[in-house]
């Protein structure tokens, strides 16, 4: 399996058939359902599969649109897809301005958070801090990292190893809305956590 553009999935898969070799390829959607799209390319010619399930065998240089179904992958691919690790759960918590607090909306997600954590086999965390970009760079870096080391806290109350946890600092240097210098924007004063 390869990632697709727009977070989707594509099953790519090779088929033999006599002595003609087949990729058989299709688009599986994301946890949402929706799909981005692909272009399968040939030499003859192009696919464009833009829907869920949309499928498209290539052979003797031709890509052509092939039948499938959500079903029709569950049979025939079912066992594989099973086989994939789940995947990656990412958050986002916010806190108020110049400090390690959290908002009160983001203190609301943690029971979820923790559930989730609790509910891994084998927890993994990237933890990344960010700020706004009032102040100086020295103190939005340290600020960022102790934000990032308090959310690694929580994970560790919540069962992930300490070692599990990657912890970094950002700064102001990836906001997620940029804005001039001293602008006190607060969707940039975040965490970021990635569960895997």
């Amino acid at each position: 399996m390869r990632p697709a553009v727009a977070g989707c999935w594509v099953l790519a898969l090779c088929l033999s058939a006599c002595a003609r070799l087949t990729d058989h390829v299709v688009l599986l959607p994301a946890p949402d359902g929706s799909s981005g799209s692909l272009v399968v390319a040939a030499a003859a010619g192009e696919v464009v599969l833009a829907e869920p399930f949309a499928a498209a065998d290539v052979a003797g240089g031709k890509a052509t649109r092939t039948a499938s179904s959500a079903n029709m992958v569950r049979e025939s691919y079912g066992r594989l897809l099973a086989m994939q690790p789940p995947r990656p759960r990412s958050y986002l918590l916010y806190f108020e301005f110049a400090r390690t607090v959290l908002t009160a909306e983001s203190r609301a997600l943690l029971p979820r958070i923790r559930a989730e954590v609790a509910a891994l086999p084998a927890g993994e965390a990237v933890v990344i801090g960010h700020t706004d970009r009032v102040g100086s760079l020295a103190d939005n870096d340290r600020l960022s990292l102790q934000r990032a080391g308090m959310v690694r806290e929580l994970l560790v109350a919540a069962g992930v190893g300490r070692d599990a946890i990657t912890v970094a600092g950002r700064g102001e240097r990836e906001p997620a809305v940029p804005t001039a210098d001293n602008v006190a924007e607060a969707r940039n004063r975040r965490v970021e956590i990635k569960l895997r």
